[in-house]
């Protein structure tokens, strides 16, 4: 069997596929839409239970409430460890579903989540199905993790998603491909940070000078934390939001700044938290302090060695098929991120291909769907 017998199986399928798709899309699932959540996750659960895997279904105890944790697994004959990510979660709030229901127009599919991502989501479960139906299992076992707080960044599903990827030999993560059919083979990594600054409240108009004011301190550091763009190849820094003060005829006692620096390596993103350090331990105005919380949400995912062979692998399937595929690097994160930081080899975007992503467009392209599904199954389960 090779990949052009892959989407041959696959083919049949493919009215199967949209009809779930729709039934996905038409759920609200926003992450903290978690009985929305949940409903997209029983739908998971069914497809499993009937394709004869195995499913461990956790919920979430914390607060706010997220909806469950999905882990399915199949046995094979094989020796290759395989993990598979796809989120069951959506940016969109509750509502949005009815507002704008999947739709189909032409090769177009529309909806909330319709590539971010449950198209890919449901390309994992039918590459399997591809496989299966070839006879194909020449794997150990392949793990597949349905998380519902990726928009989110993963904080119940990471613990878990690192740990299996440390006991797994590759990896695949099913965000849907780009609008011109790349897939991902590298993802910038983040650190998030809050900054607040404490002065000095004073009268503004009756003794201004008792005052020392956060928000003055807070807009020089906002000049030089934006400076710091272009300084490293692919580093990004930008003050996303300002909040400070109370009144106009008050001297600012405080104010926030929220801030997103992201990196391709984890070389310069360490420099550029340095950085950021210690412009923020050198405030402009004297007796005001600066504190800074820092998040660190994702380490990078750089192409390596092995992560390039999985691409060029990919690129092989694709060409198989007719089709010219390519792999990109993108400065959003996702779950990728995560397994790379374990030194897992991972493939991302292995979706259709799709677009305006957490936008009302949001799209993937229909006919797509047939050949990335048995591109994925070939990496998965052929030589």
């Amino acid at each position: 069997m090779d990949v052009v017998g892959l989407r041959d199986l696959v083919e049949p399928r493919r009215d199967a596929f949209l009809a779930e798709l729709e039934a996905m899309v038409n759920v609200d699932s926003g992450s903290y839409t978690p009985d929305g959540v949940n409903r997209v996750v029983d739908r998971c659960e069914r497809l499993f239970l009937d394709a004869g895997w195995t499913v461990d279904r956790r919920a979430h105890d914390g607060a706010p409430r997220l909806g469950d944790l999905l882990i399915a697994r199949l046995d094979g004959s094989g020796d290759r460890r395989i993990l598979l990510v796809g989120h069951t979660d959506t940016v969109f709030d509750a509502g949005t579903a009815a507002e704008r229901p999947f739709t189909l127009d032409g090769s177009i599919a529309r909806g909330p989540g319709v590539s971010d991502m449950k198209g890919g989501l449901l390309t994992g479960m039918f590459a399997v199905h591809a496989l299966r139906d070839a006879g194909i299992d020449a794997f150990a076992h392949i793990t597949y993790v349905c998380n519902p707080d990726e928009e989110i960044g993963s904080p119940f599903s990471g613990p878990l998603i690192r740990d299996l990827a440390a006991h797994h030999d590759v990896a695949f993560v099913l965000e849907g491909g780009r609008d011109n059919g790349d897939i991902v083979s590298s993802r910038k990594g983040i650190t998030d940070y809050t900054v607040t600054v404490h002065g000095r409240a004073a009268h503004a108009g009756v003794e201004p000078e008792k005052g020392r004011s956060a928000i003055v301190v807070a807009a020089d550091l906002t000049t030089r934390l934006q400076a710091l763009n272009g300084r490293w190849p692919g580093v990004t820094v930008n003050v996303g939001t300002i909040h400070g003060g109370t009144r106009t005829n008050v001297v600012a006692e405080r104010c926030t700044l929220e801030v997103d620096l992201r990196s391709p390596d984890a070389a310069t993103l360490e420099e550029a938290e340095r950085a950021i350090d210690a412009i923020c331990d050198s405030p402009s105005i004297r007796d005001v302090s600066v504190h800074v919380d820092r998040a660190g949400w994702h380490r990078p995912m750089e192409r390596t060695d092995a992560i390039a062979a999985l691409a060029a692998r990919a690129s092989e399937l694709a060409a198989e098929l007719g089709i010219d595929l390519h792999d990109a690097a993108t400065g959003g994160a996702s779950d990728a991120n995560t397994i790379a930081a374990v030194g897992t080899p991972v493939l991302d975007a292995l979706g259709p291909v799709g677009g305006d992503d957490h936008a009302p467009g949001e799209w993937i392209d229909v006919d797509s769907v047939v050949p990335r599904i048995a591109i994925l199954a070939g990496l998965i389960g052929l030589p």
